[in-house]
C-alpha cells in the first residue's frame, strides 16, 4: 500500500476523493483518562469546582470532532450527520472512557473526526480536573471501527 498524502515528488498533498463514490460512512473511536481515585470521585459525584465535567466534555469533543479539518492538514472538510461522544465510568481502575461516533455521507471517511472528538473530550476533562490531580493519563486513543467507503468495514481486534 503506498501513502497517498504524497504527489511524486514528495510533498504533502490533499487527496482528490473527487471521483469516488458516496457512500454512508461511520466512525467509533475511545479513548481513556485515568484519574486519582479522589479525582474520578469528584467527578463522579459532579462535585468539581468547575462544574459539570462530562457535559463539558461532551460539547468540547463535538466542536473539536466538527473542527478537524482546521486541526489535522489534509483532512478534508466533511458534511458531518451525527456527532456523539459518550462516556463510560470504570471505578475499578478509576478511568474515563470517551467513546466518539462520527457519521456522514460522502467520499471520505470520518476517522479522524472520531478521534479528534475523543481527544478534545480527553483533553477537557484534563483541563476541568487539573486543579485536583495533574497526574492524570490520557492514553488508548484508537479507532474501534468504521464502515463506508471502498475499503469496506474495519473492526479493531481484541487479542
Amino acid at each position: 500500500m503506498e501513502f497517498t498524502h504524497f504527489d511524486g515528488d514528495g510533498n504533502a498533498r490533499m487527496v482528490d476523493v473527487g471521483e469516488k463514490e458516496e457512500t454512508r460512512r461511520e466512525a467509533v473511536a475511545r479513548g481513556s483518562i485515568f484519574l486519582s481515585p479522589e479525582c474520578f470521585a469528584k467527578v463522579s459525584e459532579g462535585s468539581m469546582k468547575k462544574g459539570d465535567v462530562l457535559g463539558v466534555a461532551r460539547i468540547a469533543g463535538i466542536m473539536g470532532a466538527k473542527k478537524t479539518s482546521e486541526l489535522i492538514p489534509l483532512c478534508h472538510v466533511l458534511s458531518l450527520t451525527k456527532l456523539t461522544v459518550d462516556f463510560e465510568m470504570r471505578e475499578d481502575t478509576h478511568e474515563i472512557q470517551a467513546v466518539c461516533t462520527a457519521c456522514t455521507v460522502g467520499k471520505t471517511g470520518v476517522e479522524m473526526e472520531a478521534l479528534t472528538g475523543v481527544s478534545v473530550a480527553l483533553l477537557t476533562i484534563y483541563d476541568m480536573c487539573k486543579a485536583v490531580d495533574k497526574s492524570m493519563e490520557i492514553g488508548e486513543i484508537c479507532l474501534e471501527k468504521k464502515t463506508g467507503g471502498k475499503s469496506g468495514v474495519y473492526e479493531r481486534r481484541r487479542d
